[in-house]
């Protein structure tokens, strides 16, 4: 009994010290593991050891960095110059924009155009007959790709692409798309021609779980054609009715098909992915850029494990601090982390109108209990927080004073922050900001008001769950 004790306790310190040492863990997240240590000591342990630290390995680390020294060698001029700012973007949100800037070295550069999709179908169709018109090339990756009509759709393009001589490059995340890895469509897929990668692979399970974390993964969604017009947004290779959780559906997302020299950097940011899967080379891509006359300044951001720590969180309160008159976010996963939380606050006291926009059911019931422990804090501040009733509002936007957006695959959780990869695009532009933020209001419309009164007339129970549930959200 002796030896058991001693063996429990040396666990035991042996993580809490490891946890003590680390200096890159937020003092919340320090709080939530001594919490699951002391209370549940051996399934903390285990917990930790598979999913407490955020490292993908150093050689994964080693082969990013030589990925970008060598688009920067190879590809800088598609890359935008860090000076463009100045010229290109009012002084007023140039703060983020440098930011935004500084995490890939992606910059500004003008001349690009959007189109706003209006729904789920015409996504769909838009996408399918662009890859259908492409002569040169199509690369596209997706978190989940279904064998429903929408992956069926794209894979089948893809086919027929390949079978006219259009190089084509797909690739999946292990995980989200696990099953169509597996699938005959997969593998029809390659025997047509089209070269097929998986992001983040499970081949070897026991070196992943002893050298990196399982649920590391690959969230972006990226479809270039051509080198010419690229898709970002919320939008994986699946139906709006996401059968895998069809009593959640249908899921509302958005996309923007873009036009101009934002389309090399976002094929830059495909490429860096599919050489850090496959090994080769950037010399296999081929690279254009166009500016389009009266087009808007924009560029892509891509985070990640392999990215500097914080840079997500770093950027949206940046942004936030810029808004001088009204911010609105949308987003089906929000569990800010302290400088974000503050930032809207902040900017809510100083008489923005910030409104934010969540699902009012969620796929996750970790996240739902973790969003509503903040909605007394932002609510006090001044934020107005509408509920979505339409389905899972799984679009991922953020407007501000009508002149700047920011679209792509990040949440406001802690999951886009620390773990997932991740792509976003940033721009300028009256009408295109105008079009997501008139989107925005569909959803408010379809939204049922948040009121203060209602939150602080919640059971004490209800409180206590959701407060425990958002202080525990590192682990989980």
């Amino acid at each position: 009994m002796t030896v058991v004790v001693a063996l429990h306790f040396m666990l035991v310190l042996t993580f809490t010290t490891r946890i003590l040492l680390r200096d890159d863990l937020s003092p919340p997240g320090r709080l939530a593991w001594f919490i699951v240590l002391n209370v549940l000591p051996y399934f903390g342990v285990a917990s930790y050891f598979l999913f407490g630290e955020i490292d993908i390995g150093n050689r994964a680390i080693r082969r990013h960095d030589d990925i970008f020294t060598e688009i920067r060698a190879k590809a800088r001029s598609f890359m935008g110059d860090k000076s463009s700012v100045e010229s290109l973007i009012d002084p007023l949100y140039r703060p983020g924009f440098r930011y935004a800037g500084s995490i890939n070295g992606f910059h500004t550069v003008g001349g690009n155009t959007a189109e706003l999709m209006a729904d789920g179908d015409a996504t769909r169709a838009r996408i399918i007959a662009d890859i259908d018109a492409a002569t040169e090339h199509v690369h596209v990756l997706y978190y989940i790709w279904l064998n429903d009509n929408m992956g069926t759709d794209i894979a089948e393009a893809l086919i027929r692409a390949a079978q006219r001589g259009v190089s084509c490059r797909a690739m999946a995340d292990g995980l989200g798309s696990r099953a169509f890895i597996k699938s005959k469509l997969w593998q029809r897929m390659q025997q047509a021609g089209v070269e097929l990668a998986v992001a983040l692979s499970f081949r070897n399970l026991i070196l992943t779980m002893l050298l990196s974390r399982l649920d590391l993964r690959n969230h972006r969604k990226i479809t270039v054609i051509d080198g010419r017009l690229t898709y970002c947004g919320s939008r994986n290779s699946a139906d709006p009715e996401f059968l895998p959780k069809a009593k959640y559906g249908p899921w509302v997302d958005i996309m923007l098909r873009f036009q101009g020299p934002v389309v090399a950097q976002n094929q830059l940011l495909f490429a860096s992915d599919w050489m850090q899967t496959t090994g080769k080379s950037l010399d296999e891509f081929e690279l254009k850029t166009e500016q389009i006359a009266g087009g808007f300044p924009a560029l892509v951001m891509g985070v990640g494990p392999t990215e500097r720590r914080g840079a997500t969180p770093q950027l949206f309160s940046n942004l936030i601090a810029s808004a001088e008159s009204e911010l609105i976010i949308t987003t089906p996963y929000f569990v800010p982390d302290a400088t974000v939380l503050e930032s809207l606050c902040a900017a809510a006291h100083r008489g923005v109108a910030v409104t934010l926009i969540f699902p009012k059911r969620n796929d996750s019931w970790i996240v739902s209990a973790a969003s509503r422990s903040y909605y007394h804090q932002l609510l006090d501040a001044g934020c107005v927080i509408y509920e979505f009733k339409g389905g899972l509002l799984h679009a991922k936007t953020l407007t501000i004073d009508g002149c700047v957006s920011l679209i792509g695959s990040s949440n406001i959780d802690l999951r886009s922050f620390d773990l997932n990869y991740e792509n976003n695009i940033l721009l300028q532009d009256h009408a295109t900001t105008m079009s997501i933020r008139q989107r925005q209001q569909v959803y408010i419309n379809n939204s049922e008001k948040v009121e203060l009164a209602t939150v602080l007339a919640w059971r004490y129970y209800r409180r206590i769950w959701h407060n425990v549930i958002a202080t525990i959200g590192p682990v989980l």
